[in-house]
């Protein structure tokens, strides 16, 4: 499978991550990606940077070592209604947007609250993946998700982390199986990532090539393999504001 992009990563200023952009950049290079994005954990979650990070982001070059680099924001999904913690002011400055639900920032609801929440988040147009949705702590209706997903142009995405052993999610190999069957019926693309915290994990998506491959799921549907087709959803999202 060609896999020459990663879009989930983090650097020091999330807090709990150990590179900085540079490394990060230099790394990728080393291992031939040619897409690295990095997205900080935004600032409901502890430790993370303040909103003033993303709005001083174009401070930043949008290459390094070879690499282009797309630089956003990890988003928290704070309720069941999937109110973000980045206004829309700050969102629109971003290159690449992910939403996820992360313990610290929301409240389990039920199987249909979590799911609204998830909806929820994908109804911004600013919103291009739905982060690690394979976590069992918070009930997913899968089917739901990714008609959804098809519905509003926005990537599914199989993290790496979320099935890597010593996860602390649950039930992350059985929901993404059950995710992809989904996707596969639907023909509605997903996207790998590492959730790199550090720069050797950068690219590492050996784990769900794993999943991907137990699924039988079909390659041209996986974005990895296109920095072109990654950045045309992107686009359209944005597109669609207007």
């Amino acid at each position: 499978m060609k896999d020459i992009l990663d879009v989930h990563t983090h650097t020091l200023a999330s807090g709990h991550a150990y590179n900085t952009i540079k490394e990060m950049a230099l790394e990728a290079s080393e291992k031939g990606i040619e897409l690295l994005g990095i997205t900080e954990h935004a600032p409901t979650m502890p430790g993370t940077c303040h909103e003033f990070y993303f709005q001083n982001l174009h401070v930043v070059p949008r290459e390094m070592f070879g690499v282009q680099l797309l630089l956003g924001s990890e988003v928290n999904i704070l309720d069941h209604e999937g109110t973000l913690d980045l206004s829309d002011q700050v969102l629109k400055k971003l290159d690449i947007c992910i939403a996820s639900i992360h313990p610290p920032c929301y409240k389990k609801g039920t199987k249909r609250e979590n799911t609204n929440a998830i909806v929820g988040a994908m109804e911004n147009p600013y919103i291009n993946i739905i982060g690690h949705p394979d976590d069992g702590r918070y009930e997913l209706d899968y089917e739901t998700i990714v008609k959804k997903a098809k519905e509003y142009g926005v990537l599914l995405e199989l993290n790496n982390a979320s099935v890597a052993p010593g996860s602390f999610r649950p039930n992350t190999r059985e929901n993404d199986l059950t995710m992809l069957q989904y996707c596969k019926q639907h023909e509605v693309p997903v996207i790998m990532s590492s959730d790199a915290h550090t720069a050797y994990d950068i690219g590492n998506h050996v784990y769900v090539k794993d999943i991907i491959k137990e699924a039988m799921f079909p390659e041209d549907l996986v974005v990895n393999h296109s920095k072109e087709i990654l950045l045309q959803m992107i686009e359209n999202r944005r597109k669609s504001i207007l």
